[in-house]
């Protein structure tokens, strides 16, 4: 990996449930519990797990959306995890994100023009004529064209809406983008042409991307390593292209999830039992230990540890690798070319 754009180390936040007269806390959501990460600059570094994981709340940390509980946040080598709001102005035209949801994201009282400009004029960019040119290239550059810039938000479809929101996070030219689901909201037929759209953009300006999805994928696709989370917790991180080598179980449940577009093909799939656990009240040992089909008495008591277990492959599993005579290696799905045959219970 290149030099690290963004660092996080042992980040951690909980939201508090009050009840009582006096509104006091009486329990709280672990929405991230521990996570630290690496994102190079210029790569694209997909977080993908199940709705409700912590994904966005990641996104999120990192951007100074909201303050950690603990842990730290450096961003080009400086701690911004203490900023205040005077220290992160500056900051904000150097990281942008993309939101989920390309019709409550945009302003409807807003032109596009005004929505693609308003980071130009917070942040002090260019003069008016300036800020004007700069919004008409920009809108040439999703595709979208001059005559979009006196338009207001409803008379867009909602692909072009997002073609609207990425130039806006692209505007003030940052390094570091969050894109948030970017395509979960959209047709099938226009996910493609904005996937296409995020990479050329990448090209183009050298942008570093945060890619948060839920479709394991669509994230293969379009990531240089991925990232997986679960229940707040980071289970594992390996290159895209090393998909089927991944060995923690529940990303090869995720794997064995992907739909084949192969009717005659019937893959065995690893089912996971149980419900996903409560964040209020996250289980003793590794998270995933309540539905994992390799479960040991330690996973259920002691929680592993993240850390490396072969070239660019990084798990908190006490099953992987041979670090003690209580760890196994686990057998990976056979997933290449559309196909796999992850079995339920197997060991290797």
């Amino acid at each position: 990996m290149t030099e690290a754009l963004v660092k996080v180390e042992n980040l951690v936040k909980r939201f508090p449930i009050t009840g009582g007269l006096l509104g006091r806390e009486v329990a709280a959501v672990h929405a991230v519990r521990g996570v630290s990460l690496e994102i190079g600059r210029g790569e694209t570094l997909g977080l993908v797990g199940e709705s409700g994981c912590g994904k966005t709340t990641l996104g999120h940390l990192i951007l100074r959306l909201m303050n950690p509980d603990e842990g730290r946040i450096v961003f080009d080598g400086e701690d911004i995890t203490e900023a205040g709001k005077g220290e992160l102005r500056p900051l904000r035209r150097r990281m942008q994100i993309v939101f989920q949801d390309p019709f409550s994201s945009l302003n409807p009282r807003m032109t596009v023009g005004d929505i693609v400009g308003e980071p130009l004029l917070v942040n002090r960019i260019g003069d008016s004529e300036e800020r004007r040119d700069r919004v008409m290239e920009l809108l040439g550059l999703v595709g979208l064209g001059e005559e979009a810039f006196g338009r207001y938000p409803h008379e867009f479809s909602g692909g072009q809406r997002q073609r609207v929101g990425i130039a806006r996070a692209i505007a003030p030219t940052p390094e570091l983008v969050i894109a948030d689901e970017p395509v979960s909201a959209l047709d099938l037929s226009i996910r493609g042409e904005i996937l296409n759209l995020l990479a050329d953009l990448r090209e183009k300006f050298g942008l570093t991307y945060l890619f948060i999805a839920h479709d394991l994928k669509v994230v293969e696709n379009v990531s240089g390593r991925v990232a997986v989370m679960y229940l707040g917790r980071l289970m594992e991180i390996f290159p895209a292209d090393r998909l089927a080598a991944a060995r923690h179980p529940y990303t090869q449940a995720l794997v064995s999830a992907v739909p084949i577009p192969d009717p005659r093909v019937r893959p065995d799939r690893m089912i996971l039992k149980g419900d996903v656990p409560s964040q209020l009240v996250p289980p003793a040992g590794c998270p995933f230990h309540p539905r994992c089909p390799y479960a040991e008495e330690l996973c259920r008591t002691e929680e592993p540890e993240f850390q490396e277990y072969q070239a660019g492959f990084s798990a908190a599993c006490h099953l992987i690798g041979s670090m003690g005579e209580r760890r196994i290696e686990l057998s990976a799905p056979a997933f290449a070319g559309g196909q796999s045959q992850a079995t339920q219970g197997g060991r290797s």
